[in-house]
């Protein structure tokens, strides 16, 4: 018997009401139907999965972990209908769509908000994921409209033919969250040796993350032991001093968590947008822009790595292409350098989603937030 979602529902109502009866009844069967339902799975799985008690039934060793996993399915199979559903009644009424994918990142809701504020005819959806490469050809076969992912440098991205991509960072740094009593926090800027004796947590899910932290570990002569899980599991695990992780610049530390750039910039990003034409691209670039560098001022340590480096001259080197187009067939791949950083330039206004507008139209209204106090992109060579 194969187990399908029906079978993952069932064992999850058992372990949440700890009864075959009462999980019969929440699931509309009789208790003898699943009480033989449990017995196949148990079959199928090759073990018993609930300790059947006079008190009720509890998760064996074994049940407990195949409970682990069916819960983010049965959950996410949930929303896979909720969301198809609104989106079959979206589609119903003739309401504009723009479907975005993107991998994680802080610039995200200041993105959708002033997309939703400058167009808000248009229904804005969004898909995550741990896969940029997922993302982007969910682009080319015409699932997705835009996708806003990262490139771990070392680890090119293979970009469908077809596709248009526009860089917004061309080597974002990337820096480590650690406990805020780690005593490597007493330094601005931490050494790659002053973590050689803690665990590092990675998530080898995402493209090219775990292969970048393998190299620059290896480029430093270290060999840590690293744990595999999810950043959302790294960041309880940071607070209390169990792990230390890679992280975004724009991550912003918390009371238990601190963050702090990587001396030398060992590994880096580049951060770009991918569509299918270049008006999509225009229509949603200055938004994503302005939301990013929103981000970038509320992180103290990325603030100061970026005006260090305004400061030293590093921020106006290397190439541009944040302000055009380029075909997927003539992207590069982004080969690991330590050095120097290129940080993009200001570019001009977007082109709106639905009608042209007054260029002044474009900036950011008033009631999106605080502007930051200091402009932190680099000046224009």
């Amino acid at each position: 018997m194969e187990l399908e979602v029906r079978h993952l529902r069932a064992l999850c109502a058992i372990a949440d009401t700890g009864s075959l009866h009462k999980a019969a009844r929440q699931l509309g069967m009789s208790q003898p139907s699943l009480t033989t339902q449990l017995r196949r799975i148990e079959h199928a799985v090759g073990g018993e999965l609930f300790a059947r008690e006079r008190t009720g039934c509890r998760p064996t060793p074994l049940g407990r972990i195949v409970l682990s996993r069916a819960r983010p399915l049965v959950v996410e199979m949930r929303a896979l209908v909720s969301e198809a559903r609104a989106a079959a009644t979206r589609a119903d009424d003739g309401t504009p769509q723009l479907r975005i994918g993107s991998t994680a990142s802080r610039a995200i809701p200041g993105w959708l908000r002033r997309l939703r504020h400058r167009s808000p005819g248009i229904e804005t959806s969004l898909q995550m994921d741990v896969s940029a490469n997922a993302l982007l050809q969910m682009v080319a076969s015409g699932q997705l409209d835009i996708a806003f992912v990262h490139e771990v440098e070392g680890s090119p991205l293979r970009l469908p033919d077809g596709l248009r991509r526009r860089v917004l960072v061309d080597r974002e740094p990337q820096f480590v969250s650690l406990a805020a009593d780690h005593p490597a926090t007493r330094k601005d800027v931490v050494q790659l040796t002053d973590l050689a004796a803690d665990r590092w947590m990675v998530d080898p899910t995402v493209d090219g993350e775990w292969d970048g932290l393998q190299r620059v570990l290896r480029e430093a002569g270290l060999s840590p032991r690293v744990l595999h899980g999810d950043y959302l599991t790294a960041a309880t695990l940071v607070a209390t001093g169990e792990v230390v992780t890679v992280c975004q610049p724009t991550s912003v530390a918390r009371p238990d968590m601190a963050v702090r750039p990587l001396a030398g910039d060992p590994l880096g990003v580049r951060l770009l947008v991918a569509a299918r034409t270049t008006a999509e691209l225009d229509a949603v670039y200055g938004e994503l822009e302005a939301a990013y560098w929103e981000a970038a001022a509320e992180s103290p340590a990325y603030q100061d790595w970026l005006l260090g480096n305004r400061r030293s001259g590093d921020a106006g080197s290397g190439g541009r292409r944040g302000n055009r187009d380029i075909p997927s067939s003539s992207v590069p791949s982004l080969a690991p350098a330590p050095a120097p950083l290129a940080i993009p330039a200001p570019i001009a206004a977007p082109v709106p989603i639905a009608s042209p507008v007054p260029a002044a139209a474009t900036a950011p209204p008033p009631d999106l937030g605080p502007a930051p106090s200091q402009d932190l992109r680099p000046t224009p060579l």
